[in-house]
This record gives structure tokens, sequence and C-alpha cells, in this order.
């Protein structure tokens, strides 16, 4: 999730053909074990449900409570405690705090299980940046025009090749047997977000920019349409382009291009503005477990003031203050905290659940938030596939006209890498189906039937795949991110951005798509309310 946001130099190359690959006629190897894996489903849906939580059997008082342990909220209760503010208590619902930034290991390599990797932040990513240089990522002023960065952190070459027409070639933009009159089509769509990405509104505010609070206001023509639509609207209809602009959308949103807003397809491409002065714009900081590496640094730093495996399941906002409810897991009870003010930290989706007077515009703007199902799978192999002559072995690895997106090495930034035992994790958003059908044939799978698909789909390019998968286990996203759907972020969602009394929202939805650094906007801001707040009634 969240991956291949930025363009590569490489894209633009084609690469040669050394040979094809052949077809093993053994039989089939028995399928890897593996566990099915996920958030924690049964609570979730108890909530969903209305059932029966136990009454409150204690009291706790807090000034400020951050309701949800993701890059929000945990960039909330970094940037409050770095203020010196310590008067707040972070509730996360999961065993681990990093929402769908977590992360798992074995003996091979630390692994994602979700968002794996973060682009260089431009300068509009300030608070990202100063958190990268606590974090030891960035050297330097973090708001130096050209930072510099550790060289471990950024994602060592090569970083990508793309599986089509029996050749794995560099880079993600098709080239291998594509007409040269679709290669025209898409170097004219490159040059089209090249300008895009240049322009600048009134006081040199880019339209496109990450996070996108910060660039221009969404454009209400771009947004109400679809980004196929504003494809064919521009004349540009070859299908390799197509094929590359809808990855691009499964890949960072979790939807289909037919669904996905014109506005926040072109984001993709224009918003990002990052520089370095040790490397090219279109790098990326990565680690093996992914950015569950930034996550566990932040809920690392709250110490007791972040209680995982609470889930706040009924709130009341009162001009007194507010209540909320809150069950814990591993007690099997409930307390009632008591608190001044709350950030909603949460996905949106479930707020509507926990508080029963919730503003009716606050509702009816969050009853048009929709959320792509997602499976994550992690293949642990004995040792590397075969089919790396034409393209070597990258960081990331897709195959054309696949179902799911291919898969990123997760131990790519280890020196030693050749030969090796490897964990291969593949990425499969379910954009084809409904959020509701997705997330019903996402459940209803077992292990072996997930094993069997995914190791036929890789089996294109790694005949010898299943012989060398020795485990292979699933993590189930039935709601990993908000989708941006067409008018959804131009005519619904800026409701959701002013705070109500006593009560704001800081999540990556209210950016209408799931990125680490709207999260993390999104988080520090409402930490900026919160002391606000304080100053105001001092």
């Amino acid at each position: 999730m969240e991956a291949g946001a930025a363009l590569k130099r490489r894209d633009f190359l084609a690469a040669s053909a050394l040979g094809l690959l052949g077809c093993s006629r053994k039989s089939p190897p028995p399928l890897p074990p593996g566990e099915l894996l996920g958030p924690n489903h049964t609570l979730g849906h108890k909530f969903r449900d209305g059932g029966g939580f136990p009454a409150a059997s204690e009291v706790r008082r807090t000034p400020a409570l951050i309701v949800g342990g993701g890059m929000a909220g945990l960039a909330c209760g970094w940037w409050l405690q770095r203020q010196g503010y310590q008067g707040f208590q972070l509730l996360e619902l999961e065993a681990e705090a990093g929402g769908n930034a977590r992360a798992g290991h074995n003996a091979v390599s630390a692994y994602p299980w979700g968002a794996h990797y973060l682009p260089l932040p431009g300068p509009e990513a300030s608070e990202i940046r100063l958190m990268l240089a606590e974090f030891g990522v960035l050297k330097g002023d973090p708001q130096a025009l050209n930072p510099e960065y550790e060289e471990r952190h950024l994602c060592f070459a090569p970083q990508e090749r793309l599986h089509i027409n029996g050749i794995w070639q560099d880079g993600l933009l098709p080239q291998f047997g594509v007409p040269a009159a679709e290669r025209a089509q898409q170097q004219r769509f490159i040059q089209l977000m090249a300008e895009y990405k240049a322009q600048r509104l009134a006081g040199s505010l880019p339209p496109f920019a990450t996070p996108s609070a910060r660039g221009g206001m969404a454009d209400p023509a771009l947004d109400g349409i679809s980004l196929h639509d504003w494809l064919r609207q521009q004349g540009l209809d070859a299908p390799s382009l197509h094929w590359w602009v809808n990855y691009a959308c499964r890949d960072d949103y979790g939807t289909d291009y037919r669904q996905t807003s014109a506005w926040a397809g072109l984001h993709y491409y224009a918003g990002r503005h990052g520089v370095a002065g040790n490397a090219d714009s279109d790098d990326v900081l990565t680690w093996p477990e992914g950015n569950a590496w930034l996550t566990r640094k932040l809920a690392a730093s709250l110490g007791d003031r972040l209680q995982s495996q609470a889930l706040v399941w009924r709130l009341d906002v009162t001009p007194q203050g507010i209540l909320a409810d809150v069950y814990l897991a591993a007690e099997q009870r409930s307390v009632r905290y008591q608190a001044d003010k709350l950030v909603w930290a949460a996905p949106l989706g479930f707020l509507p659940h926990a508080w029963p007077s919730l503003p009716a515009q606050w509702r009816a703007a969050i009853a048009q938030l929709s959320y792509a199902p997602w499976l994550v799978a992690n293949l642990t192999l004995d040792s590397l596939p075969d089919g790396h002559d034409q393209a070597p072995l990258s960081w990331d690895n897709v195959l054309y006209g696949s179902a799911g997106l291919g898969y990123v090495v997760a131990n790519h930034q280890s020196l030693g890498l050749h030969d090796q035992a490897s964990v291969f994790t593949y990425y499969r958003p379910l954009s084809e189906y409904t959020p509701a059908a997705g997330r019903q044939w996402l459940l209803k799978r077992s292990q072996p039937e997930w094993a069997q698909t995914i190791l036929t789909e890789l089996a294109q390019a790694h005949p010898d795949i299943a012989r060398l998968t020795s485990r292979l286990d699933v993590w189930r996203w039935g709601h990993a991110m908000a989708r941006p759907t067409p008018g959804l972020i131009s005519q619904h969602l800026p409701a959701l951005r002013q705070p109500a009394p006593r009560l704001m929202l800081a999540h990556a939805d209210l950016s209408g798509f799931s990125l680490a650094e709207e999260a993390h906007y999104w988080g520090t801001r409402a930490a900026r309310w919160l002391m606000e707040q304080d100053w105001k009634h001092a």
C-alpha cells in the first residue's frame, strides 16, 4: 500500500530482451503452511454491531484524549510531547499501534504488513522532516533546501522492474513490446504531469502538494470525474498508459482508476516535491519492516501514555467535557475517561458507531467515505527464484496485467542479499470488487486458497516460486484506506476539517487518501489545536 508514488527516470528507458522464461513440468509441490492474520475483526465487528460491552467499572481523568494509534494519532502525541505537553492519553484498539503500517518478522527478515516506504518529503512536509531528523534519518537542518539523508535509509538500487511480455524490464513504465504510438502517449502524459507539478498559484502555492492541505484546494471539476474519464478527455487511450495509471491508483489508493477522482489521480504524479543533497528526487526511504520502523519509534517515545487494546465504544460530548467509555480487551472490562478535549485519530467511518449525537453535517460527510479492502502476504523463500537475467531482482517487482501489485523484497536493504533466503511481500488491493464484496471475499477464503492464488500469479514470472516458498502468511485488511472517489475530496471532506466544540478529527481520511504524510499532518495539526485550547482557557 502507498507504493511507487514518484516518477522514475528509468521508467522512460526501454529494457532489452535477453531471453524467455522456461516452464517447469515437475509435479507441483505442496502448498506452503502459513497463517491468516489481520486486525481484530472480532472486536471490530462487535463494535460495529453495537454488541454489549460491559459498563465502566472505573473512572479515569485526563486533560486530552487521543483515539487511534495510527500515524495520525502517534504524530499528535509525538508533537505534544516534544512541545512539553504531558496531559494526554492515547488509546489504540489493536495490540500494537501503527495503523496500516504494521510489521512482522521471522528468522530471515523483518517485513511489512502494510505501508512500506516514504518518499523524500518536500518542504511542505516540515513536521515529517523534523521527525526524520530526530530519528537519525535526515542529517543536519531538516528545513534545508536540499537536506541529506543517511544512506542506509535510502532504497538501494535497483529499485523497480516490470515483468512484461515474458521478460523483466527496468522501471515500471511499460516499454518492452509496446508500440511507438503508445510510448508517444506515455510521454505526452508525463509532460502534462510535469506541467501540473510546476504550476504555482497565488503566493507560490503549488496546486498539488504533500500534505495536500498545504497545496491548493481540490479543483471540483477535476475531483468530480474519474481519472479514467479525464484520460479519455485528453485523447489518451493507449492501453499501456491506462494500465500504468490504473496501477498507480490501485497501488496508492486501493481503488480502480474508474472510481478514483481525477484530482486524486493527478496528485499521485504532481504532488511530490521532495529533494535531497545526496539522492534523486524520486528516491524513497524504506526499511525491512516498512513504515512500522517509523510508527514504532513514535510509539516508543510515548511510553505509558499509549494504551493498547483499548476500544472507545461510546462518546458523550457535553459543554462540561467529554466522556469516553473504553473497553480494555486484555482485562475484559470497561473504564470511563473524563477529558476536556478529544482528538479522534481513528478511521472516521467508525465515529458514528461511537458517538450517537454526532453532528448531522459530519454524519452526512462521513457517510460518503468508503474503504478499500486489501490483502498482503509475506512469502518466505529458501532461496531466490530464477528469472533475473534481463533486469536484476529489485526492491519493487511488478507483473504487468496481474491482479496483484507484485512484491517488494523485504530484505532488499540487506547488504548480504545474494542467493540466500528472502522474504517477498506481495500486495493485492481487491479493487475489482465493490468494497463490501471485496471484504466478503477477503474473509471467506482460506490460507491454502490464497496461497494457491498468489503462487499461481507469481509463477508467471517465477516458475519455481512454489518450490522455493517454505511459508506464506496472509494479512487481511478489511478497511485498509479511504477511497478517493469522485466528488469526495472537494464536496464532502471540507466539512470534517473544522473542529467541533471540544473535539477535532485527525486522520488521513480527511485528505481522502492514505499517505503517511497526510496522516502525520493532520495529527500534528490536532496537537497544535489541543495546545491552543489550553492557552485560551489558561
